[in-house]
């Protein structure tokens, strides 16, 4: 029997009076597939993360593999050999591999649970990547200035997964900007939610164009008409077959106009809701001082759940289900002990800041609704039974 909880790892987003204007809407109308609400919604979140493109798909797992695949036909990259973070989540690095790409895993830093900087070094000088792909885990940030000198360096482009992390910024700039692209999440529980959803950013004019052709199952019709005519002309395409003409190796992982509504909605909202996941962050820092905590240079923080380690998770978990709280492993761990991994890798790897997480590690629920007393109430019954794990 499926346990009942009382205090939620995530709750969502969406109130009454959403779903209420939603289906007012929806009966004033006749076609939800991609429009101009998927347009509105696309700019209004460029405008708020101050990036120039933002493509709307159907799940965030949707933008890192959308990511992926136009890597693949932009043709920017030097070679296939990309580096991922051991603790992320599975969607994260399964589109790499799913699409042929030599992905080499770097372990995390204790300090942030991003990239450890010196394994990344030593990844980039050993092999070359023309790719590295960080997660900023739970809203925390990497250590951006060190990353972007890398990249720099090494002659190497760097794609964010921003799902746990919108609204959270590095020297003033939010998440999710810093490299050639970014992927968010709006699934339920997720900072803000569209139901289900994700997004695709980046800064750069024709990788933008090659998402959106992309996203659609590659298709010419997101190309600019100019450009359409050039391509028409050159394949001897006349104008009837170029309705159903394909420029990329694409796949359809559009979200509707449903979605968007209410990610116009929703994003009216995220401030406040980073506000709030801010404000028990703080708490739980307080009350758990004694365990171990992310430290970080994120300001303004939109935690998505709070991290420490134990060396007794299990019966912390089972003294949490009594008392009806959930919680749950950080994300995927190391990604290197999971079944999927070892499919396709055969070869044991040495990360073990990742293994240490991966032994040890929990999170305790944020989010918008949950109040001061509840985070306090979570972190005194924590601290009934979690030993602590000192690193």
């Amino acid at each position: 029997m499926q346990t009942k909880f009382k205090y939620k790892l995530a709750e969502d987003t969406i109130e009454k009076s959403e779903i209420l204007k939603l289906s007012k809407w929806i009966l004033k109308n006749d076609k939800f597939t991609l429009g101009n609400k998927t347009r509105d919604f696309q700019k209004k979140f460029s405008n708020f993360l101050k990036i120039k493109n933002s493509i709307f798909v159907n799940s965030g797992s949707s933008a890192n593999l959308l990511i992926a695949q136009s890597l693949l036909e932009s043709k920017y990259l030097k070679n296939k050999v990309v580096i991922a973070p051991a603790l992320s989540w599975s969607t994260t690095v399964s589109p790499f591999i799913q699409l042929g790409y030599d992905v080499k895993l770097c372990d995390c830093s204790l300090e942030n649970l991003g990239l450890d900087i010196n394994h990344l070094e030593y990844l980039c000088k050993k092999f070359r990547p023309s790719l590295i792909i960080l997660v900023h885990v739970l809203g925390h940030s990497n250590e951006m200035n060190k990353i972007l000198k890398i990249c720099k360096e090494y002659n190497v482009y760097l794609v964010e997964d921003t799902c746990e992390s919108l609204a959270s910024k590095y020297n003033s700039k939010h998440l999710g900007t810093f490299g050639l692209a970014s992927s968010f999440s709006f699934y339920y529980g997720h900072h803000i939610s569209t139901i289900e959803g994700g997004m695709a950013c980046t800064n750069d004019k024709n990788f933008a164009k090659i998402m959106a052709s992309v996203r659609s199952h590659g298709w010419l019709r997101d190309f600019q008409e100019s450009e359409k005519n050039k391509i028409l002309k050159k394949n001897k395409i006349s104008e009837f077959q170029s309705k159903f003409s394909f420029f990329y190796s694409g796949f359809n992982i559009r979200s509707t106009e449903i979605n968007s509504f209410l990610g116009l909605s929703q994003i009216k909202k995220i401030k406040k809701i980073c506000k709030i996941r801010n404000r028990n962050f703080n708490v739980y820092k307080k009350e758990l001082n004694q365990y171990f905590s992310v430290e970080c240079k994120t300001k303004p923080l939109s935690n998505f759940g709070y991290a420490t380690l134990v060396t007794n998770r299990d019966k912390v978990y089972s003294h949490f289900i009594k008392k009806k709280i959930e919680c749950r492993p950080v994300i995927s761990g190391n990604i290197a002990k999971q079944i999927f991994w070892k499919k396709y890798f055969k070869k044991k790897i040495k990360l073990p800041n990742s293994d240490l997480v991966h032994k040890f590690g929990i999170y305790l629920p944020n989010h918008a609704n949950q109040t001061v007393k509840e985070t306090q109430f979570i972190s005194k019954e924590f601290k009934k039974i979690a030993k602590i794990k000192l690193v």
